[in-house]
């Protein structure tokens, strides 16, 4: 049950009948695989295309760090989705905004497959550039809050740690995808990759977001949104509940998501600018350590997700995160090395270590707040934390190589991450947990 903010009455969901959770689990997992796949291809294109393309110059750092720019402007957008399409998925419904937030990342990313280049239209390029990774933004601001609610409210308080988890599976499956499509197509000859090969990835997106729509329009809403639709006992505006109620849990939760972002974003994606720049390993090489990388993490996060519900979700990512403080630094000397072994040894071992922490994140932070502010708060924390982590990450990594001349300041950047978001898990209490997660019980 969950306490009314105005009343203090109960609101419980026994009378509503929960749904196939095998429907549930497809929805959210194919989902959100298409909805990274579309936001993470970005991160690739912008690491190894966008630049010439779409920001000309003799100088190709200064042209690198503009494409980075642009995928930064997507997390710029993110908070703002959360926050948009959070309030009308407390108010109006869970599935009403994943079928909506689906619907503008599919279009966003097709119509970027289709735009004319700095050469062709000039400035106007990189502007609609700009417009539509800002709406891809806005749609995966969304996309994570009410995924991860759709399968947390469903699950009964045994499974809400597996089920939590399939949201986060989404990430590194769509960045297999987008990996994968991207090795294909850039397997052609340069000069027709340049010219129009690197658009294939982009438009075939399109197919993949009406499979997940279509997925997506049959599935009911969570019993928890339906139990506190009929007892009327939504916020009239979420987000300002969520702040006066829960300042101190939004504030840790965005915390806790600061060094994943920055971990995440860091060895994906400007870890295959820097390698190319530095000549160390080979474009196909990095490719295939990510493509390694991401299957490992797509069958670990549900273990580890699951094992949080014995373990303790808290404890999980405190040992997640530590970890991962640590082996950022073995990941950067294995670039550094040229040896493909190690390279690969080191992705397989750092996501291991990604998904200690990462598959009971989402679960972790859901719990932290009531069902009637839940979707804003949740989007919120999430998309502020990647925002802060995430979005400056490949921007910092190649400012501070180009000041420093080694890999090794970007790992105690990503370090220092790591050890902020510690404190800001360490600081959770159980206290907090309980009280935010009594309506699923």
């Amino acid at each position: 049950m969950t306490n009314d903010p105005a009343t203090s009455e109960p609101v419980t969901r026994t009378d509503v009948p929960a749904p196939p959770m095998r429907r549930v689990a497809a929805s959210v997992l194919i989902g959100t695989t298409i909805e990274w796949y579309d936001f993470i291809l970005y991160g690739s294109a912008a690491a190894l295309v966008l630049g010439p393309l779409f920001f000309p110059g003799h100088d190709p750092v200064a042209s690198t760090l503009l494409a980075f720019s642009t995928f930064a402007v997507g997390f710029a957008a993110r908070p703002l989705g959360g926050i948009v399409l959070g309030h009308f998925g407390d108010r109006i419904g869970r599935k009403k905004m994943l079928v909506l937030s689906l619907s503008m990342m599919g279009i966003a990313t097709f119509l970027m497959g289709l735009l004319p280049t700095y050469a062709t239209i000039g400035v106007a390029a990189p502007i609609l550039l700009v417009l539509l990774r800002l709406i891809q933004g806005f749609g995966v601001g969304g996309e994570w809050g009410g995924a991860v609610l759709t399968a947390v409210e469903s699950a009964g308080p045994g499974k809400r740690g597996f089920f939590g988890s399939l949201p986060q599976v989404g990430v590194p499956a769509g960045l297999f995808l987008a990996t994968l499509v991207w090795f294909g197509v850039s397997q052609m000859p340069q000069q027709a990759f340049l010219s129009w090969g690197w658009r294939i990835p982009f438009l075939v997106s399109i197919v993949l977001v009406a499979v997940g729509l279509v997925v997506r329009a049959t599935l009911e809403d969570t019993p928890v949104f339906q139990e506190m639709q009929r007892t009327k006992r939504t916020a009239r505006v979420p987000l300002l509940d969520a702040v006066r109620r829960y300042p101190r849990q939004i504030v840790l939760a965005t915390g806790s998501m600061i060094s994943t972002g920055g971990y995440f974003y860091v060895v994906n994606t400007y870890a295959l600018s820097y390698a190319k720049t530095a000549k160390t390993q080979s474009g196909n090489a990095m490719l295939i350590a990510v493509l390694v990388g991401a299957v490992i993490s797509v069958a670990a996060l549900p273990v580890f997700g699951a094992l949080a519900q014995r373990r303790g979700r808290r404890t999980m990512i405190i040992v997640g995160l530590a970890a991962m403080a640590v082996w950022i630094f073995p990941t950067f000397l294995a670039i550094d090395s040229g040896s493909v072994v190690w390279l690969i040894l080191a992705y397989v071992v750092g996501s291991v270590l990604f998904a200690v922490s990462y598959g009971p994140q989402a679960t972790f932070i859901t719990e932290l707040f009531d069902a009637s502010v839940r979707f804003s708060a949740s989007s919120v924390s999430f998309q502020l934390g990647v925002l802060l982590g995430g979005a400056i990450a490949p921007l910092v990594a190649a400012a501070l190589v180009a000041g420093t001349g080694t890999s090794m300041s970007v790992a105690g950047y990503v370090a220092a991450l790591s050890l902020l978001s510690l404190a800001c898990v360490f600081a959770v209490s159980q206290k907090d947990i309980r009280r935010g997660s009594e309506d699923m019980s």
